[in-house]
């Protein structure tokens, strides 16, 4: 089945750096798109990075410049670096992906990494 498992997440003061990495199984990796996305507490999941099978990427304009997705097919995994992070990068961070099935397309998530960003 599919798994999406992320890691990485945790405490650190504003200007410090995380690297979230996030292990794919159960479906072809390198053929996938995968995305960042993450939830404060109260507010809506929003897109925070994707990358296309091919290495395409796009970022959220608040990320732009300070956050790298990027994938390495052989490990089947997806990192999100972070750098000058903000109290307001605060939240919990899920992978996803996108897989067409019989049934048409269907959005796998996991289980989500917690970032908190505080002095």
């Amino acid at each position: 089945q599919v798994q999406l498992v992320e890691s990485g997440g945790g405490l650190v003061q504003p200007g410090g750096s995380l690297r979230l990495s996030c292990a794919a199984s159960g479906f072809t990796f390198s053929s996938s798109a995968m995305s960042w996305y993450r939830q404060a507490p109260g507010e809506e999941r929003e897109l925070v990075a994707s990358i296309t099978s091919v290495g395409s990427t796009n970022y959220r304009d608040s990320a732009k410049g300070r956050f790298t997705i990027s994938r390495d097919n052989l490990k089947n995994t997806v990192y999100l670096q972070m750098n000058t992070l903000k109290p307001e990068d605060t939240a919990v961070y899920y992978c996803r992906t996108t897989l067409l099935t019989t049934w048409g397309p269907r959005v796998y998530w996991g289980q989500g990494t917690q970032v908190t960003v505080t002095s």
